[in-house]
Formats: C-alpha cells, sequence, structure tokens
C-alpha cells in the first residue's frame, strides 16, 4: 500500500502507467480517490480528479456544513460547490451529509478533522435526504451539478436509503403502551380496556411510560393525575 506500507492493497490507480496500490480504508489518509459510479475508477493522489477551482477560500472562511473553519487554500479535504463557487466545505463533511442516517447509529472513533460530534449533527438535518434527489448545495440548493460534482470528487452518495427506513422496523417504537400492568386486573372488559377518564380510565408510569394501570386496579383517587410502576 502507498500509504501505509502494509501488505494487502487491492485497489489499483487506473491511470495507465501508474503502479500505485492502496487499501480502501487507507484512501482518505493517503488523499486517493474513488469514483462510486460507473466503472469505480479509482486515482492515486498524484492522478486524482481536481476542481476547477483558480482561488483560495477567505480568510475564517466556514464549512457550511460544520461551521468549523475551512483551510485557508483549495486542497483534498477543503472542497467548493461547482454551481454558486461560495459554497466551501470539508471533504469529510459533505461525506457524512452524503451517508443515510441509519450509518451514524454505529459507534466508531473520531475521524481527523471537524470536531465528531458536530459531523453526528449533519446526520440529523443535510444527511437525512442524502439518498434521494434532495442531497443538494446547502447554500444555492444547486442539486444536478453538485451531485455530479461531488462522485467525480469521490464523495460516496448511496442510490437508496436504508431498507429499515422503507420497512417499518422501528414502528413499534412509536406504540404507546396500552395495557394494565396491574397483579390483578379488575376492569370486567379486560386490561386492554382504556377509557378517558373514570375507574377504568389507564395511567402510564410517570417515570418510565413502559407500564400502565387502571385507576380501580391500583386504588388510585379520582383527583390523581399521575403513577409510578414497582420498578421506578
Amino acid at each position: 500500500c502507498c500509504v501505509c506500507g502494509r501488505n494487502g492493497a487491492s485497489v489499483n490507480c487506473c491511470v495507465l502507467g501508474c503502479e500505485q496500490r492502496f487499501h480502501l480504508p487507507c484512501a482518505l489518509q493517503g488523499e486517493c480517490i474513488i469514483q462510486y459510479f460507473g466503472s469505480y475508477r479509482a486515482f492515486c493522489s498524484q492522478h486524482r480528479p481536481q476542481q476547477a477551482v483558480d482561488r483560495d477560500p477567505e480568510p475564517q472562511t466556514e464549512c457550511l456544513f460544520c461551521f468549523e473553519v475551512v483551510g485557508d487554500r483549495k486542497s483534498y479535504q477543503t472542497m467548493l460547490c461547482p454551481a454558486c463557487q461560495h459554497a466551501w466545505f470539508h471533504r469529510q463533511c459533505v461525506q457524512v451529509g452524503a451517508l443515510p442516517i441509519a450509518q451514524g447509529h454505529g459507534r466508531c472513533s473520531a475521524p481527523p478533522g471537524p470536531p465528531f460530534m458536530l459531523l453526528l449533527f449533519l446526520l440529523y438535518t443535510h444527511a437525512l435526504h442524502a439518498a434521494t434527489s434532495a442531497f443538494h448545495c446547502p447554500l444555492c440548493r444547486n442539486k444536478q451539478e453538485f451531485r455530479e460534482e461531488m462522485l467525480r470528487m469521490g464523495i460516496r452518495i448511496p442510490r437508496r436509503p436504508p431498507a429499515w427506513e422503507t420497512a417499518g422496523a422501528f414502528e413499534g417504537l412509536m406504540a404507546r403502551h396500552s395495557r394494565c400492568d396491574a397483579s390483578e386486573c379488575l376492569c370486567p372488559a379486560g386490561r386492554e380496556q382504556a377509557e378517558e377518564e373514570g375507574p377504568w380510565q389507564l395511567l402510564l408510569c410517570s417515570s418510565c411510560a413502559a407500564e400502565g394501570t387502571h385507576r380501580s386496579c391500583s386504588n388510585l383517587r379520582d383527583s390523581a393525575d399521575s403513577w409510578e410502576c414497582q420498578d421506578c
């Protein structure tokens, strides 16, 4: 590997005559580019595509994703929107913004560059729509030219959202508890009965909301507006 020097490098630069090889995880550190579309071409740091930018960022220019200052000159880590030519951002920030929100749920070490917590924040804003045509420049909101340039510069944009977003895998988490969990339920209609008021009004635990009881099943007065389960 031309980056880490270890064996097992399976990605080679696509430029004819170039013998540079690297590991896929080493691409970012070695400032290499892999294009995640078409023929999936890879480029070493010497032959990688360059943005058509004839100027450097102004001093104290902030990344429009994480609001940290970008570098003082154009580089592999500093990118520019090709449409408006005013939006600057870190490569890692726009890459995080291009991934579906599901991929932010894993546990990993903080990457180099902007603070990791700011990158996580991106997952709950711009990144939520990245796997669709809504992925756009945060300043001028250009979609087509911005998307094509990001792909050319090695930003991986998924073609579809993760399956859990469309398969309803987490629908149960939004369901409200609706059952009396008293050791002896006195309601004639059963534990699932829940009325808006009266002895069979169902109160949920005010701490965990994971257990419930009818007023009469726990000897609660009509004036009681809260209840806690035994575990809480």
